[in-house]
């Protein structure tokens, strides 16, 4: 049995292990054997992505970085549904409403995580194990590894809410093989499971059972260079046969959304789409008839300036973004009509893309000075 002072100090390392791993906590930080390991842990809430994870991760990361004794850093969500749904985008609408500083604070705050994630000097390992969407794109896409399983379920569906994908989605979504970012951006569309791996998303697919054995063979690494962590992650992947023959959903249509989706405006895809009149093509309109005119307009700009552009000057060009979604009508608008009422009908302001005026556009893009966000 143990004497009476060991119990002590085995009860106070408890309690001190605890303190890390609290149950409550929205995001737990912890250290085990070589690796980092960040789990979001709101899943009542999809692991939506909130201010105060944000101030924890960042910090957490750059401290990790420094250590020579972290070789890896692993993220993944809680509660088997969702990896991280996005952003806590009601926090911002009522923030942007009444001009608190949140609605700055958020997004400075969130895309020098990104940033952090995109430059890390250690090997980073998302498990995108379930909904993968907006903020939770961003916690994940700009590591060196991103694993998909059969649960995951991808998509950047800001224009519906009249924002636009942003947390650095026009530095990776351009470049993607064609033109598939641009119909993903634009569109909302919903990539699942293996076709996630397929766009150029993820970079390895893993059975979801098989995650926590990973994570274990992960820990277990002995200073690991980022050779050994891919030589495992791949082991994992070749192991995986969920399906394995299945080709990649939009292999299809590729032909279309290449040369659609290489137009110079949205006047000029809407008018390709209604050309080609096949039922893909209708259905993309309709998709397309739904969303902000102002987002889409603001998107497809983005995107194009994005391509040839470097992560942090794309994180500075959409901090710019938005605040002028902040500071306009359709976001509000967008977040009530989806999030809020429900009734999935937006009034969008202007309601078509021609009443969109370059002139507008350029504004969204324009530097704010001081209040730039500087990585």
């Amino acid at each position: 049995r143990l004497k009476p002072f060991n119990r002590l100090q085995v009860i106070l390392q408890h309690l001190k292990m605890s303190k890390h791993t609290d149950s409550t906590a929205e995001v737990l930080l912890e250290k085990r054997g070589g690796a980092g390991i960040i789990t979001l842990n709101r899943p009542k809430a999809l692991n939506a992505l909130n201010f105060s994870m944000i101030q924890q991760i960042y910090p957490q990361i750059k401290t990790w970085e420094k250590d020579p004794e972290t070789y890896l850093i692993i993220i993944k969500g809680t509660g088997g549904k969702a990896f991280c749904a996005g952003g806590d985008i009601k926090a911002i609408t009522d923030a942007g409403k009444t001009g608190d500083r949140l609605a700055q604070d958020f997004f400075r705050g969130e895309y020098m995580l990104n940033n952090a994630i995109g430059t890390c000097k250690k090997p980073y390992v998302a498990l995108i194990d379930g909904i993968t969407m907006g903020g939770g794109v961003g916690l994940s896409v700009h590591g060196h590894f991103r694993v998909a399983t059969e649960k995951t379920l991808f998509a950047m569906p800001e224009t519906a809410i009249g924002l636009f994908p942003d947390v650095g989605g026009g530095y990776f979504l351009p470049r993607l093989s064609g033109k598939i970012g641009y119909y993903l951006a634009l569109t909302g569309f919903r990539l699942k499971g293996r076709d996630v791996l397929k766009a150029g998303i993820a970079t390895h697919f893993v059975e979801s059972e098989k995650l926590p054995a990973l994570e274990k063979d992960l820990i277990a690494l002995k200073s690991p260079s980022t050779e050994n962590i891919a030589d495992l992650l791949n082991s994992y992947h070749a192991k995986s046969k969920i399906d394995q023959e299945k080709e990649f959903v939009l292999d299809e249509h590729m032909e279309k959304i290449n040369s659609i989706f290489s137009a110079n405006s949205m006047e000029e895809i809407v008018r390709k789409l209604k050309q080609d009149g096949s039922p893909f093509a209708i259905k993309q309109l309709e998709t397309i008839n739904k969303m902000s005119p102002t987002s889409l307009k603001m998107t497809l700009r983005q995107l194009r300036e994005g391509a040839s552009m470097s992560l942090q000057d794309v994180l500075t060009m959409e901090y710019r973004l938005s605040q002028a979604c902040m500071r306009g009508h359709d976001f509000y608008e967008g977040v009530r009509a989806v999030l809020i009422d429900k009734d999935q009908s937006p009034r969008w302001k202007p309601a078509a893309l021609e009443e969109v005026s370059d002139e507008f556009v350029n504004d969204c893009f324009k530097p704010l000075g001081n209040n730039d966000l500087k990585l």
